[in-house]
């Protein structure tokens, strides 16, 4: 009993990090646009491009990973799928132009859409309903925790040599690899309670999606609005990786050097984003209504959306002062910015507003993946979640994509840093219709739920009676 325990603690922590690696390679480009841009001699924008269809590469191939999961040996798949995105990051810092730099990171984002859908469908059978929110939240602050690295590792180790920290994180994915091979089965449907008897049995919840069960999935009313607030809201979160950048920006405006800038914007990225930590309250609170009603879920997400815009627009247009050498190496900068939160007032406002703001918009996360497993059946969980998280990659790539643009034509009016602030304050208005389709799939998920509780008991007792 201790060994199997044991295997299957080894097993929820394995997926947690690896939902994290993901986003390290997500989030190790943005702070090194300006580094990248000057060895290939392309525009940052053109380098900016390259994440926002690695976006959306990750996500469509998603759809394909998700639904051989619901078919086949997910352990396997998993595998396989983090040795291409390790190749794939390795790769790229070997690039010695811009043509090879998309190419590797088209190919590791191939393998990047294995990690997400595949790793949510096991993950989602290891929770029970009462916990959903909060193992959730655990799965997406792993994923928060994952760019917030990413950020790091990329502006700190790539501050001097922007290939460096591809090289340390492909070897990192290859170890990742090799940890799944000692991870326990995940029976699929195991932690349903309406299944419980099934297992006690001895017997196996062997339902498969198939092509019949589509429509059915698409016609569900809370998948609708749980896919479609993805693109709306992934505007406005692809729009944030560029953060780093206008606090970069706000630093070379005071007459620091690039290195010494991009530091600066890293490490104040990465103190900002400390508010998503508090995704785990926004679970929690999710769980707590959810056993009040129905809808608890959803109104969690709809409120912590709507309320995190004006402490967001606050933080973009907060001025950045420092106190530091113009030419300041790593260490001396981080000192310095971990020094002005208590020494400036200006940057303790802003970290106070990204705290609140991150704080109130990750509630959004926990409870998307809780109420996808909700409404959907075990076998239709990783294919829903898939086609959410293209909806996501469509949005994020357009958002990523888009701002850029925006910066540009703002910037004939006003002068950098206030082109960024202003361009990443009109993205915001995305949340709104993000938080009015949470509203209505408040509406709509409690009938889904019954529905999906109803079905699950019916097959047991048929299971069981065999």
């Amino acid at each position: 009993m201790a060994s199997g325990s044991l295997r299957r603690l080894y097993t929820v922590a394995v997926f947690v990090v690896l939902a994290s690696l993901d986003n390290v390679a997500i989030g190790l480009v943005p702070p090194l646009y300006s580094p990248i841009s000057h060895a290939f001699g392309v525009p940052e924008a053109a380098v900016s491009l390259v994440t926002a269809i690695g976006f959306l590469v990750s996500a469509v191939v998603a759809v394909g990973w998700a639904y051989a999961g619901d078919h086949y040996n997910r352990r396997w798949l998993l595998m396989a799928g983090t040795t291409i995105w390790a190749i794939g990051t390795g790769a790229t810092a070997y690039a010695d132009s811009y043509a090879v730099f998309l190419l590797a990171q088209m190919f590791a984002a191939v393998g990047l859409g294995a990690v997400g859908s595949v790793g949510f469908s096991v993950v989602s059978d290891l929770i029970s309903p009462r916990r959903r929110g909060l193992i959730m939240s655990l799965f997406g602050l792993s994923q928060g925790a994952g760019t917030l690295l990413g950020t790091l590792m990329g502006g700190i180790l790539g501050a001097g040599d922007w290939r460096r920290p591809f090289v340390l994180l492909a070897f990192i994915g290859v170890g990742a690899t090799i940890a799944y091979l000692p991870t326990a089965n995940i029976r699929r449907g195991q932690s349903e309670p309406d299944l419980a008897g099934v297992f006690a049995a001895g017997d196996e919840y062997d339902y498969k999606i198939s092509r019949a069960d589509l429509p059915k999935i698409a016609a569900r009313r809370t998948n609708v609005w749980l896919v479609l607030q993805g693109v709306t809201a992934q505007l406005t979160f692809g729009s944030l990786v560029w953060l780093p950048r206008l606090l970069q920006a706000k630093a070379e405006s005071q007459g620091y050097a690039q290195p010494t800038a991009i530091v600066i914007g890293t490490i104040f990225a990465t103190i900002f984003q400390l508010g998503g930590v508090l995704s785990i309250v926004g679970g929690l609170l999710g769980d707590r209504l959810q056993r009040r009603t129905p809808r608890g879920r959803a109104l969690v997400a709809a409120f912590g959306v709507l309320a995190g815009i004006p402490f967001y627009v606050i933080l973009f247009f907060l001025p950045l002062r420092l106190d530091m050498a113009a030419d300041a190496g790593a260490g001396s900068a981080t000192v310095a910015v971990l020094r002005s939160i208590v020494t400036e007032p200006t940057v303790a406002l802003s970290a106070l507003m990204a705290l609140i703001a991150l704080a109130l918009t990750s509630a959004n996360s926990p409870n998307w993946f809780a109420l996808i497993v909700d409404v959907n059946l075990p076998e239709h969980r990783g294919t829903v979640y898939s086609v959410g998280n293209l909806a996501n990659g469509v949005g994020r790539a357009v958002g990523n994509g888009v701002v850029g643009v925006v910066f540009s034509a703002l910037g004939r009016a006003l002068a950098v840093p206030s082109n960024y602030a202003a361009g990443l304050a009109i993205f915001q208005l995305f949340f709104i219709p993000t938080g009015v389709m949470y509203y209505l799939a408040s509406r709509t998920s409690p009938k889904d739920i019954a529905d999906v509780s109803s079905t699950l008991r019916e097959r047991a007792a048929e299971t069981v009676r065999a």
